[in-house]
């Protein structure tokens, strides 16, 4: 399995959703850098499940334990390794799964893989419980970041067909917000359409899904390279790692199509010695590198495929049609707690290419 992601900056992701734990280690962090554990349990608190009705009713602590590569709370230089214990698991939840596929799940795909070893518990190595792993790397990247001045934030831009205000000219002000609700939208109205929208889907025994709107402010232009290196190329591969996605666009994304060239254009002005652009349709990014401008995409991510409705699938032993109904906790939609992860993935990116500059 390729769990490893990075450049200069490499995280490696281990364990699986009803094991003993999950982790990560990270190479490539500099020496010397304190790390504000409040500001990284915070973070990683922002996803931690069983908070509340819209999520899974599992309950982890998600308190991560520094193994290696610190020391008197100052990294050493050497790789930074963090675990996360395991302490609500229910794996009885999953004995049909070793002969049902679960439909939109890897299992069919992992079985034929792994020659039937994948661990199907929760969806072992495959499930979002890693993503913890990941969000506390991105909360020591943030970190990082924040002291070059550079803030990475996101909301939910939409649940199933209610959609969230965009971004505005003060992104700065609404990303600090954004960074103390437990709901993250930027117009709190929209967060009762959502609300009602996951709750009847909840009811229903289905699920919902969403987009995340993810920005990323204080860059300074000319971060990247064109071609393979490009900075949407590094933040899309990295986020292609958060199970449940299905697409991201940068900028004006799809509908740029839409628009004439002298409509999507961002044509540039100086105000103050500042190089800027009057539109962001290109999300920040031109020719794979920042041109100053905060970058801003978006992340598809669709419904939970652990629904409890009736689901047709195969017997993987028999290769028989049969009937499934999945058994176990899980979210009626990712999209909330998909938040701090997509800016986990953001921050690692950036700190990644950075580092490599």
């Amino acid at each position: 399995m390729s769990s490893i992601w990075g450049n200069s900056l490499k995280i490696s992701v281990f364990g699986e959703s009803h094991g003993e734990l999950v982790g990560v280690t990270i190479d490539g962090l500099p020496c010397g850098i304190t790390l504000d554990t409040d500001y990284i349990e915070n973070f990683m608190a922002r996803r931690r499940p069983g908070q509340n009705e819209y999520s899974t009713a599992r309950n982890e602590s998600d308190k991560p334990t520094l193994v290696c590569g610190i020391l008197d709370g100052v990294t050493t230089g050497a790789p930074l390794t963090a675990v996360i214990y395991n302490s609500d698991k229910k794996s009885g939840d999953y004995a049909d799964v070793k002969r049902l596929a679960r439909p939109s799940h890897a299992d069919y795909a992992a079985h034929i893989k792994y020659l039937g070893n994948n661990d199907i518990r929760g969806g072992g190595h495959f499930s979002g419980r890693l993503t913890a792993s990941i969000v506390f790397a991105g909360a020591v990247a943030a970190q990082l970041l924040k002291q070059r001045g550079i803030t990475v934030g996101a909301h939910i831009k939409s649940v199933a067909n209610i959609s969230d205000d965009g971004f505005s000219a003060d992104i700065e002000a609404q990303l600090a917000k954004l960074a103390q609700k437990p709901f993250a939208v930027i117009n709190d109205e929209s967060a009762i359409g959502m609300q009602a929208a996951i709750l009847s889907a909840k009811q229903q025994l289905d699920s919902v899904g969403g987009v995340v709107e993810c920005a990323i402010t204080g860059l300074p232009a000319g971060v990247g390279s064109p071609m393979f290196g490009g900075v949407e190329s590094r933040i899309a591969s990295i986020v292609f790692g958060i199970p449940a996605v299905k697409g991201i666009e940068f900028g004006a994304g799809f509908d740029i199509t839409k628009m004439t060239g002298s409509q999507a254009n961002d044509e540039i002005y100086a105000e103050g010695g500042k190089v800027k652009c009057h539109s962001n349709n290109n999300g920040g990014i031109t020719g794979g590198i920042t041109n100053g401008m905060p970058v801003i995409f978006r992340v598809a991510i669709k419904p939970t495929p652990s629904i409890a409705r009736p689901q047709r699938t195969i017997d993987l032993k028999t290769l028989e049609n049969g009937v499934i109904e999945i058994k176990g906790r899980h979210d009626p939609c990712i999209v909330q707690r998909a938040v701090p992860v997509v800016e986990a993935v953001a921050a690692i990116a950036v700190l990644d290419m950075l580092l490599g500059e």
